[in-house]
């Protein structure tokens, strides 16, 4: 019997695991049967939450996308772990600090929202990774056409791919998202953001991520296309994204300190699986 709750961040949603008090214990194999949508639970990601080994670390945070794979960031997935924590009475206070594989988060519940601290954007080819020598603004990916896709890259947790377009309903997100995320350029895969700028404090966003497709809505690539907009084009501190299944905030004052998430989570139910 394993107990777990469905959750979401704006439509992205997700299956959050107790692995404080219970065991824990699925493969890849049973991730993908449990987030099909027709015959499982169904989500774009699982989230399992255990006990800290780290001095200062209050929750180690597992982050498995639809197909199994494991992944180091989830922004919105992060505001349901706080609300999850919180409300299963595993934590105390609305302050905590999670660890995932690859990064250190302190989450803080303000009322109905959550702020997620992201730690500081990184922008050189070995932090990201992506196959490049040295850093630059942007770099030219070869299409499947012979034509050449100009992408902004960054780390917040995770690689992200930024593309400046024109008109975010007209993007091809499926077939060009598809082909970057996968592309030998990043030997780790990428979620690659589609960003239409609306002005210096409002871009639009749609996001396809590495093992899910395009979702809703996509934290860690709200955080990371705000990020290419302030360090490179010239926007505010604080920029409103908005995504397909709603608007997140994100802020970041200072280019030498961490960049801030804050948007909602919201419970669906609980659930039992035999």
């Amino acid at each position: 019997m394993l107990k777990f709750t469905k959750m979401h961040g704006l439509g992205n949603d997700f299956m959050v695991i107790d692995g404080v008090n219970q065991s824990v214990s699925l493969s890849a194999e049973d991730i993908q049967q449990l987030s099909d949508r027709h015959t499982g639970v169904g989500f774009d990601q699982c989230l399992i939450a255990s006990a800290s080994s780290k001095p200062l670390v209050d929750f180690q945070y597992q982050i498995f996308n639809a197909d199994g794979s494991a992944v180091g960031q989830c922004g919105n997935g992060a505001r349901c772990l706080a609300l999850f924590l919180q409300h299963h009475g595993l934590n105390n206070g609305n302050k905590m600090v999670v660890a995932t594989q690859t990064t250190q988060m302190t989450l803080e519940i303000l009322g109905d929202l959550v702020q997620v601290d992201m730690g500081r954007p990184c922008f050189s080819p070995k932090d990201i990774p992506i196959e490049a020598l040295n850093e630059q603004e942007t770099y030219q990916l070869l299409m499947p056409n012979g034509s050449f896709q100009n992408i902004y890259t960054v780390n917040v947790g995770n690689p992200h791919a930024v593309i400046l377009v024109d008109d975010i309903d007209s993007a091809p997100v499926e077939s060009v998202g598809a082909y970057i995320s996968q592309h030998d350029f990043f030997p780790e895969q990428a979620n690659v953001g589609f960003m239409e700028i609306v002005n210096k404090q409002h871009i639009k966003l749609r996001v396809y991520e590495r093992g899910c497709g395009e979702t809703n809505a996509c934290g860690s690539g709200a955080v990371g296309a705000a990020a290419v907009a302030r360090k490179f084009l010239g926007l505010s501190d604080e920029i409103q994204v908005d995504l397909l299944g709603g608007s997140l905030s994100v802020l970041w004052p200072d280019l030498s300190e961490s960049i801030s998430l804050v948007g909602p989570g919201q419970f669906v139910y609980d659930g039992v699986l035999y």
